[in-house]
């Protein structure tokens, strides 16, 4: 049953991980959609733009930061869809460290009953949480790609260091069944005193830190 009008949307994206934000803000200005002085402005008592996103910024779908929220607000939307028999792709990008909410396992079991392919879960499996690795503080998270499929899910392996690598297995669903693409990754990449070192999680670098970063990001063989 269709109820009302007839609308076309775009694809939605939500940003689970909320203290990734400044990655999507940094994409929204690149595309119009903030200011660059909004982005110039993050985090500062004068700004719009705040360590997490929330709904009511431009191009921010969901308010997020809450881990654990993200993938059950995208079933919502989906459900909503199905409602409204509206046609497009929901993104999440979540943690590894998040999955261990029960809210997301919970998603992972309804999505495919409620036949919702229209969901693409992206997670950032660095293997890292605050202080410590997630397979040693809670190895039965592992085998991720095994767990996902036992739910009903279309589940592929990526590159998340690699753009074509991600952007490929994305394109390879079948649109059969919700997919997770699980996303490898090494946290700090790029940056040899970053790599891996657990207090990056929290710490600002020093301004002399900050050059190290970009000369190394600039060119990877220094």
């Amino acid at each position: 049953m269709r109820f009302g009008k007839q609308v076309e949307i775009s694809d939605s994206f939500i940003m689970s991980k909320g203290h990734g934000a400044i990655a999507q803000y940094v994409i929204l200005e690149e595309l119009g959609i903030l200011s660059e002085e909004d982005l110039n402005s993050y985090g500062s008592p004068d700004g719009v733009l705040g360590d997490h996103p929330y709904l009511g910024l431009p191009g921010i779908d969901a308010s997020s930061g809450s881990l654990g929220h993200g993938l059950p607000t995208a079933l919502g939307m989906a459900l909503s869809d199905q409602v409204f028999q509206l046609e497009r792709l929901i993104y999440v990008v979540m943690s590894d460290g998040e999955m261990q909410e029960g809210s997301v396992w919970e998603a992972m079991m309804v999505a495919p009953s409620f036949n919702l392919t229209n969901i693409v879960a992206v997670v950032d499996l660095n293997d890292r949480q605050s202080f410590a690795k997630t397979s040693e503080i809670h190895p039965n998270f592992y085998p991720l790609i095994s767990k996902g499929e036992s739910f009903g899910w279309e589940v592929i392996e990526v590159d998340g260091h690699n753009v074509h690598s991600i952007c490929n297995g994305i394109m390879s669903r079948s649109g059969n069944a919700p997919q997770l693409v699980v996303a490898k990754t090494i946290k700090g990449k790029g940056v040899s005193y970053m790599e891996d070192v657990p207090i990056w999680h929290y710490r600002s670098p020093s301004r002399h830190e900050y050059q190290m970063a970009l000369k190394e990001l600039k060119d990877p063989s220094t």
